[in-house]
């Protein structure tokens, strides 16, 4: 052969014939080796990760027709790019999906797939990096997969409101232990390379310099033989599929509502009717997935999707932050510093107690056992953390981030004492969650180099970041700030500096209204119960417990005296359980004792008023950041909801649920629960923009 050559990972190396030259407008390179093995390597054009799209398998139909034609020793599908296999579907298309016919569109992507099961010769799937959606249905329709030592399997469809639809609802229960494969596509986890093996999804698992001599093993025969069980004949059967699917059901409804996300309940009703024949199994899928398309809750999801793409795009670009320095080594400075020195950063901690520092390095050594790190990955990440008790480490620092205490005073005193000891164009960002920066940056070094970034607890676990900026801060510190969070993995969210920033001063005045609803006799759980129904991850009193009670106390207090708008008043019992150490999961008891906290699941068909008083004053809050600038638009609103507090993202956020339910809807209802309640509920005035 002669042609360029396509090398995998640094490695194994495939000479490109004529006819594997890809024009711009291609998604596949294709060649035959000198063993007569064919290989078929997606690479989508124009884009860093692949997907499969229409054109793809529009693409992979026309090679599989020659494929049909030259009868090859065996077959290879794998992928050109660095990023992994693939990363499922184009979720970009599904509203054209939707448009022109999703269940027809399935059927010819199905037909192609089936082709490739088809085959008279072996067919091989080498997989690297993530394998997702239908990017691991396309690896199941080959009859083996060759694993990279590292890489994964995955359905996170169930994310998206969705199943698989590509034929992952009866290839993979077919391949492994079905309610292996059931809980799979119902929770949406990856088997990643241990789990992967262990389950019989990948026939090998290898290092990339081995997987031409794996590939050649499998071309002659070489594959595991695979031994059907008991329990898999069993499950053959309705009847034990019926009582595998109760157990299902009762599991997933601990997570999810059947009303909020019907995906999961589809699935299960799909393989207990016709999990032991797969055309008919390859029938229902077809048509569940095009119905499931059309519902509000993947609708919204797949908004979610987008939305996450949004946030992420803001922070891409070059920090020029190699160097950071965390001044406080409490909980959440311990937090920041241990996470961006996970995702690559120089950081030194400062504290004026060298207690609190010892302690740090040890929950950094379980962040990165929770982070799934290697033992060489932790090591490198510990190394890059360095306590620093005299605080040496600020003269090298690009970006000092403060996480002292919540009290002005304490950050002014830090701050004074920053100038001679830091480079002249070092970024100074404090993590505060409460206080206004306006009233902060007369102290800072520089205020046009001063700004908030406001990282949420647990740090390891939430993905969104406030990046805060007041009427000094430049631009360009903005920026690398966005981008800083970027490269830590985090979602910025770039607001203006006012009280309670976005997150907070939405989510206040909802935790207020529960402890008011307790000081008038409503019962805790009922009140958790209520949120829960709705479809937030946890009640409000169990945040607030989660939250630490001090710290909502505190924020109440800060927001209650800054913003016009009346909130709920602070009852009196509340200062007191705080001032006892009673507050909240930290301390072991709060609301609720701990760790048993929180209200047992359930349905108790709460009344709408009350699941109006928590929520339609968070709408009220947000619409208010919108109207003042807080927020650019209702979009970074809404995801910044969902990435910060979890709000119910079925519903796509809380100003896309103002939206379906109707602005005018919302204000009446508002204006309504003020003449019941008192004014902290009278609608704010940028309700009427929104009609």
């Amino acid at each position: 052969m002669t042609g360029p050559v396509l090398t995998f990972l640094g490695e194994t190396k495939l000479e490109l014939g004529p006819t594997g030259d890809p024009a711009p407008d291609r998604n596949w390179r294709a060649a035959t080796d000198e063993d007569g093995i064919a290989w078929l390597v997606l690479d989508v054009h124009g884009s860093r990760t692949n997907t499969v799209s229409d054109a793809v398998i529009r693409e992979l139909a026309d090679h599989v027709d020659r494929l049909e034609r030259e009868s090859p020793k065996a077959v290879v599908i794998r992928s050109a790019k660095l990023s992994g296999f693939a990363a499922g579907a184009d979720i970009s298309g599904f509203s054209d999906m939707a448009e022109s016919g999703a269940a027809d569109m399935l059927r010819q992507g199905h037909e192609v797939l089936d082709r490739i099961a088809g085959l008279d010769c072996p067919t091989i799937a080498v997989v690297h990096g993530a394998a997702l959606g239908a990017g691991f249905e396309l690896a199941l329709a080959c009859d083996h997969r060759i694993l990279i030592d590292g890489g994964s399997f995955g359905f996170p469809e169930v994310q998206l409101g969705l199943h698989p639809g590509l034929g992952g609802t009866f290839r993979l229960p077919a391949l492994i232990d079905s309610v292996e494969a059931m809980t799979l596509m119902l929770t949406g986890k990856s088997a990643h390379t241990q789990k992967a093996r262990k389950l019989g999804i990948a026939d090998t698992v290898t290092e990339e310099r081995h997987v031409a001599a794996a590939v050649r093993a499998l071309a002659e025969g070489g594959a595991p033989d695979r031994q059907t069980g008991v329990k898999a004949r069993a499950l053959a059967l309705k009847p034990a599929r019926q009582v595998a699917a109760r157990k299902m059901r009762a599991e997933t409804a601990k997570k999810a509502a059947p009303d909020h996300y019907p995906a999961p309940y589809a699935l299960i009703d799909m393989w207990e009717e016709h999990g032991g024949d797969a055309k008919t199994m390859q029938r229902a899928e077809i048509e569940s997935f095009a119905h499931l398309l059309d519902t509000g809750t993947a609708l919204n999801l797949i908004r979610v999707f987008f939305l996450r793409q949004s946030l992420r795009e803001a922070g891409r670009g070059d920090s020029g932050v190699d160097r950071v320095h965390v001044i406080g080594a409490g909980a959440m400075g311990a937090d920041i510093a241990a996470w961006s020195a996970i995702k690559g950063k120089i950081v030194t901690l400062e504290d004026v107690d060298t207690a609190p520092l010892g302690a740090a390095v040890a929950a950094a050594q379980r962040t990165c056992d929770d982070a799934h790190l290697s033992s060489a990955e932790t090591r490198d990440a510990l190394d890059r953390l360095m306590p620093d008790p005299k605080g040496y480490g600020a003269a090298r620092a690009d970006l000092v981030i403060e996480a002292g205490p919540e009290d002005p005073e304490i950050k002014r005193k830090i701050y004074s004492g920053l100038a001679s000891r830091t480079k002249a164009d070092v970024i100074l960002a404090t993590n505060t969650s409460s206080l206004r920066l306006t009233d902060l940056a007369a102290s800072a070094p520089d205020a046009s180099r001063f700004a908030g970034l406001h990282l949420f607890n647990p740090v390891p676990k939430m993905q969104l970041v406030e990046v805060v900026s007041h009427a000094d801060t430049s631009s360009d510190v903005t920026d690398r700030l966005a981008a800083f969070c970027g490269e830590i993995g985090r979602l910025p969210a770039t607001v203006a500096d006012a009280p309670g920033f976005l997150v907070n001063r939405a989510l206040t005045p909802y935790l207020m209204e529960a402890m008011l609803l307790m000081d008038e006799g409503v019962a805790k759980e009922d009140i958790d119960r209520a949120a829960l129904r709705f479809g937030m991850p946890m009640g409000p009193v169990t945040l607030a417990d989660q939250v630490g009670l001090d710290i909502c106390l505190h924020v109440a207090d800060s927001l209650g005296a800054e913003i016009d708008k009346p909130m709920a008043e602070v009852p009196s019992w509340l200062r007191d359980k705080v001032a006892k150490g009673e507050t909240g999961k930290k301390a072991g008891k709060g609301f609720y004792d701990w760790p048993d906290g929180g209200p047992e699941t359930g349905d108790d068909g709460p009344a709408q008023d009350l699941i109006d008083r928590l929520i339609l004053t968070m709408l009220d809050a947000c619409v208010e950041c919108l109207r003042a600038g807080v927020a650019k638009d209702a979009e970074q609103i809404d995801g910044a909801m969902i990435f910060a507090t979890g709000f119910a993202p079925f519903r796509g956020g809380p100003m896309q649920y103002a939206k379906a339910r109707g602005a005018s809807a919302v204000r009446d209802r508002l204006t309504a629960l003020a003449g019941q309640h008192g004014p902290r509920f009278e609608p704010d005035a940028g309700w009427s923009d929104l009609e």
